[in-house]
């Protein structure tokens, strides 16, 4: 039946076409109405005239760029059907000239079911995307309740060090309900006229039970050179603000509300995998634990006398992680299976950035943040986008005209086009690609091994002139798919490096998509009806439980990020990685 339709759209399409090409204007009849072979001739619809000043409607097969070689070979089988056989069309083919006819119409026929198995298929993706894309919850905001506090350093109730970086201190903290009466003020030690509240390191055990923990987190800026007005600030430290809330630069309580110039930093989208900044704020800068001791060069003045730092700064307040990627894997191995998983949760906030034209350019182990489920399975979130690149006006294209223009923080996990870029009037780096080679690099810290791109000797390789046959080998335990896909992403020419959601989508069909790929045959009615059993069972799956587990979560981002496309690309990867001897 499929191959009787085929032949019959096709014998329809070719007959219009050759009709067409080969036939004369006809001559008018009945109401002074031109004949049918003269509306054919022009690309008008049989049987009607084109009114005074109404453009022609044309007939075209309306296939896509993919199918040019189709195209072509159809023009070209035309005009030999003009040329050769336009008496016998007319006055009754042979069998010679019915047999081409017949191949013709039936070619036609094949590649308007492609198209139209291609456009179902399309259809079915986006559908789905649009369930998953509203399905998809974002971790909760700690601060949601309390909307319009939290813009004053003076709320919050400030812990120990957390860490600190090349630019700033991070603090634990937390902002307990504010006090009614001075009487309780003065129980929990909380006074105006201090400041922040901060807890010595030998007091926390002498609180009472009902203590409040330290859900959130104080990152502080190091101002050296913004000057101390607000503004300055904020503008000088904008890139600290790109996955900022909106309701994060509301401006309450004396902070200054972040109006972007045009041309300036873009505002990230949210995404369960990105660090979301909860408050931002300036404020002047405090005598918090462990400065004098850590960071002494950068603080005012007023606080110690060589200090080169202004007296206000930035405050970034977020959600409190556990630890980083680095210090979960120094306490923990994962297995094959879930360092896979963490491979891809860093492809899906990879591919977010790329979708929202901003570059991370500063990818690290020391970067990423880790949260636990209650199975313990870690959640990765991408943190630190001081060196991000998010300009509006350029988007992943950055213009290299000379050595003063940043190219990004890390060099070690530099990717190859950005680290050989030199400098020129129409020199232009493409970071579209560059963080899904440093995720490529931190593969190797998941599972287990050193960082090729770290360290010191013969194993240490340069990002600039390593060739892909040094890099090393991962464990025979690590599957044939994930081997493959991260010496993909560690190519040196960006042009064969898979895009971020393509090696997503590979990740996704080697855990998740073992039966599709089995199948010798695979086509795309298949793999849609694959998709409308994964989307029913990770609905199903997320209602059955209160917190979906990690590996739910990742399949609800699958599924709200489908492109029919890029998929058929990662299959077709994975068909050609398992073929291989």
């Amino acid at each position: 039946m499929a191959v009787r339709q085929a032949l019959g759209r096709g014998l329809q399409l070719g007959r219009a076409l050759l009709l067409r090409f080969t036939a004369k204007p006809g001559p008018t009849y009945g109401w002074g109405r031109p004949g049918p072979a003269a509306g054919w001739g022009r690309g008008e619809r049989r049987g009607w005239a084109a009114g005074p000043g109404a453009e022609p409607r044309r007939v075209g097969l309306g296939l896509p760029d993919r199918y040019r070689f189709f195209r072509q070979s159809v023009a070209g089988l035309a005009a030999r059907l003009q040329r050769q056989f336009v008496v016998q069309a007319r006055g009754g083919a042979g069998p010679c000239g019915r047999a081409v006819f017949l191949a013709f119409g039936l070619g036609l026929g094949l590649i308007e079911e492609k198209q139209a198995e291609g456009r179902r298929a399309a259809s079915a993706c986006q559908e789905i995307q649009a369930i998953f894309t509203q399905k998809n919850k974002l971790m909760p905001d700690p601060l949601d309740t309390r909307r319009w506090q939290g813009f004053r350093l003076e709320e919050y109730l400030i812990g120990q060090s957390i860490g600190k970086g090349c630019s700033a201190a991070v603090y634990e903290a937390a902002m307990p309900a504010l006090p009614r009466h001075l009487d309780v003020a003065k129980s929990i030690e909380l006074l105006p006229a201090r400041g922040p509240d901060v807890i010595p390191r030998g007091e926390e055990e002498a609180r009472v039970a009902g203590a409040p923990a330290f859900p959130l987190a104080i990152k502080m800026m190091w101002n050296i050179s913004a000057g101390s007005s607000s503004e300055a600030i904020f503008s000088t430290m904008s890139q600290e603000l790109v996955p900022a809330s909106r309701v994060a630069l509301a401006g309450e309580y004396g902070a200054v509300a972040y109006r972007k110039s045009k041309g300036g930093p873009k505002q990230l989208a949210p995404h369960p995998n990105i660090i979301r900044v909860l408050r931002a704020f300036t404020s002047s800068v405090p005598l918090l634990p462990g400065a004098l001791v850590d960071y002494p060069d950068v603080l005012p003045p007023r606080l110690h006398p060589e200090g080169l730092g202004h007296g206000r700064t930035l405050f970034l307040v977020m959600k409190n992680y556990p630890c980083t990627l680095r210090q979960y894997l120094r306490a923990n191995t994962p297995s094959p299976r879930l360092a896979t998983v963490m491979t891809l949760q860093l492809l899906e906030g990879v591919d977010h950035l790329v979708q929202q034209g901003i570059a991370h350019r500063d990818l690290k182990s020391d970067n990423i943040l880790v949260e636990l489920d209650a199975d313990g399975c870690p959640w990765l979130v991408i943190t630190d986008f001081g060196c991000c690149l998010a300009d509006a006006s350029i988007g992943l294209q950055l213009p290299f005209t000379s050595w003063y223009v940043d190219r990004g923080g890390n060099g070690c996990l530099m990717a190859p086009e950005v680290s050989t870029a030199h400098p020129g009037p129409r020199a232009v780096i493409d970071y579209s690609k560059a963080d899904a080679w440093a995720v490529g690099a931190i593969a190797y810290e998941i599972f287990g091994l050193a960082n090729p791109f770290y360290g010191q000797g013969k194993a240490h390789l340069e990002s600039r002139s390593y060739q892909e046959a040094q890099l090393p080998a991962l464990p025979e335990s690590v599957p044939l798919d994930v081997r493959q896909l991260v010496r993909s992403l560690l190519q040196r020419e960006a042009s064969k490096r898979p895009s971020a959601r393509v090696a997503a989508n590979v990740l996704h069909l080697s855990l998740w998509g073992e039966d599709i790929l089995a199948l010798k045959d695979l086509k795309l009615d298949k793999m849609v009806g694959w998709l409308l059993q994964q989307s029913a069972a990770t609905l199903l799956a997320s209602r059955l439980t209160e917190k979906s587990c990690v590996e739910t979560k990742m399949k609800m981002l699958f599924l709200a990020n489908l492109e029919c496309d890029a998929l058929c690309q990662a299959a077709r990867l994975l068909c050609s990685w398992r073929a291989a001897p």
